[in-house]
């Protein structure tokens, strides 16, 4: 069986790829009008930043800024302090709505995986099954419901209704889970047979093996965490994160369009900062193949 194996990898790894010289310039071409695409809202994000008031309502808009300036920011520094709420205040509440529930996601989400890949148990497949059946919901669904068990527990209107939520998604449970599937159950083996406990196991070995994926799950989740308004929860002034107040001031109106696109910067920039520092993981987590036995 191994020697078929190494025949079949040998073959796949000597075999060429059949496409013509047209074939690639045709797919370059397209990858290229299609990455032209995709840059020209973030271009366009970062221009409107910069542009004065009479460039960004001039029609036709321009894409480019002709006469780049920092007053949109300025504008939206005296916006956020004119608030009786600290400005300092609302990137508070986020780093510590944002930190909490990534976090907490993401090592909930490994620790239920852990069993579900390597243990054997009974309900074991339903419990997965459930899991994935549960990611077929749309959140505005389980809207209300969400609402009921956080008011049921008391936690309205403070940060753990929106981090416990956090906690709990399907997608970080099967992910990891996918990823865990491909070590090899050797290293646990070894790693026992040494006299180790499961929880080091779990962060000694299997951690580390799989810091691709929850990397990966780290940043989804810190984009959907980043982008949470605490709308449904939050009352208090006080405990709103920076997105309400970046919302609040964009809804101003004609007189804050200059602040308005130095919001959609902001919001936008943060996400992608966060991207790029962890990029490396992700693509290894998109392409790898596992280890194998």
């Amino acid at each position: 069986m191994k020697k078929k194996l190494r025949h079949l990898f040998r073959h796949r790894k000597n075999r060429k790829l059949n496409r013509s010289p047209a074939g690639n310039a045709l797919l370059f071409f397209l990858m290229g009008i299609f990455g032209v695409l995709m840059a020209v809202p973030l271009v366009m994000i970062v221009n409107n930043a910069l542009k004065p008031l009479d460039e960004l309502f001039q029609y036709p808009p321009k894409l480019f800024v002709r006469n780049p300036t920092l007053n949109n920011f300025v504008d939206l520094f005296v916006a956020m302090n004119s608030s009786w709420v600290p400005f300092s205040r609302y990137v508070l509440n986020t780093v510590i709505i944002t930190v909490g529930g990534t976090v907490g996601h993401v090592i909930l989400a490994s620790m239920a995986a852990y069993p579900l890949s390597k243990h054997e148990f009974k309900g074991k497949n339903l419990l997965f099954s459930m899991v994935v059946l549960s990611m077929m919901f749309s959140w505005t669904v389980t809207q209300i419901p969400n609402y009921m068990i956080i008011s049921w527990l008391h936690i309205n209107n403070t940060y753990w209704a929106l981090i416990l939520p956090a906690c709990s998604f399907g997608m970080g449970l099967y992910l990891m889970k996918q990823f865990m599937d491909q070590l090899p159950n050797a290293l646990m083996e070894s790693a026992r047979l040494d006299g180790a406990g499961e929880f080091r196991v779990f962060f000694r070995i299997v951690m580390p093996n799989v810091k691709p994926a929850w990397l990966t799950l780290a940043i989804f989740q810190f984009q959907q965490m980043w982008g949470n308004t605490g709308y449904m929860f939050l009352r208090d002034e006080e405990l709103k994160p920076l997105q309400y107040s970046l919302q609040q001031i964009a809804a101003g109106g004609t007189a804050r369009a200059g602040a308005s696109a130095a919001v959609t910067f902001i919001i936008a920039a943060i996400p992608i900062i966060f991207f790029l520092i962890c990029q490396s993981n992700v693509l290894e987590t998109m392409t790898t193949s596992g280890m194998k036995e």
